[in-house]
């Protein structure tokens, strides 16, 4: 077997203004920090309209669709832009972690890694939010449950953000089980621990500012492995924000690039278990361009070393 690499160049052409974090460089640091990885590499076919509709309604993706500019740069909220080449970003975005689902459950691939952007988990129903257009990895998620047939996927998002899109999208569907950790107090402002979902499918784990790595791993073995052992998923797939490591500007955790080896690590071990060693990932935030590159690779090395 092996590890995919599931990538476009399109999602370079998603440009934000002179100084924002989420900027073209961000893919281009990670895709330089993959190269030296035996890894598949795949290009992102565009998303089908049906696969979105999986998601967001109809109006809000033609609403996406009529935002994108034919030249420059567009602002639709306090964070989120379009320019000429966002929209066939976004499209390639959620048509990469799509095909990274039918690669791995094809049996083409062991796990797979999506190298994308935008990034998708902060995008609600009908508001992009974020940096983020469409929820890439909630369109895998429904996705592998209607064209696959599975019965249970999880959902893990290390992010330094709240997934409140992610959770937005599935916490009404009790196959799916969501574990998003971020920092708490922090933008968006979600993510109560006491917020559990529709089915109780909602497992939000909020760290404050100043939490290390030592805290992330006793955290993560004692409330959030456990709930995905006993949720025995058919596939797990990661939200991989890297923007917990110390030295992103965005946040305030002291996270180390082993800490995301370690995870990526643990997460394997439950998928061996469970659901035949299946992973997808796909790449949200990570805003440090030389940490987001080194914790990248570490958590794709680890993806490779898995997957052979």
């Amino acid at each position: 077997m092996t590890t995919a690499l599931i990538t476009h160049p399109d999602c370079l052409g998603h440009v934000n203004p002179n100084g924002h974090p989420e900027q073209v460089a961000r893919l281009d640091f990670v895709l330089n920090a993959l190269d030296g990885i035996p890894l598949t590499k795949m290009l992102a076919p565009l998303a089908a309209e049906s696969d979105l509709l999986l998601v967001h309604p109809n109006s809000y993706v033609d609403r996406i669709k009529a935002k994108a500019p034919d030249q420059g740069i567009v602002q639709l909220d306090e964070d989120t832009w379009m320019s000429k080449g966002s929209l066939a970003a976004a499209y390639r975005a959620a048509g990469a972690a799509v095909r990274a689902v039918d690669v791995v459950l094809g049996g083409e691939a062991q796990n797979a890694f999506a190298a994308i952007r935008p990034p998708g988990h902060h995008a609600e129903k009908t508001t992009q939010m974020g940096f983020c257009l469409f929820g890439n990895v909630a369109i895998a998620a429904k996705y592998a449950l209607e064209h696959h047939g599975l019965k249970r996927v999880a959902i893990v998002d290390f992010d330094v953000h709240h997934g409140n899109g992610t959770q937005d999208l599935l916490q009404e569907d009790e196959r799916v089980l969501f574990i998003s950790s971020h920092q708490r107090p922090l933008w968006p402002g979600s993510g109560d621990p006491e917020d559990t979902g529709e089915f109780e499918n909602v497992l939000n784990i909020g760290f404050p500012p100043g939490s290390d790595g030592n805290l992330f791993r006793k955290v993560y073995e004692r409330d959030v492995f456990p709930r995905i052992d006993a949720f025995k998923p058919d596939l797990i797939l990661v939200s991989a924000g890297f923007d917990a490591h110390r030295a992103d500007p965005l946040a305030q955790l002291e996270f180390e690039t082993d800490d995301f080896a370690w995870v990526t690590g643990r997460i394997c071990d439950l998928a061996d278990k469970h659901c035949q060693g299946r992973v997808v990932s796909a790449l949200e935030g990570g805003y440090d361009l030389e940490a987001l590159a080194e914790s990248a690779a570490a958590h794709v090395r680890i993806l490779e070393e898995r997957g052979r």
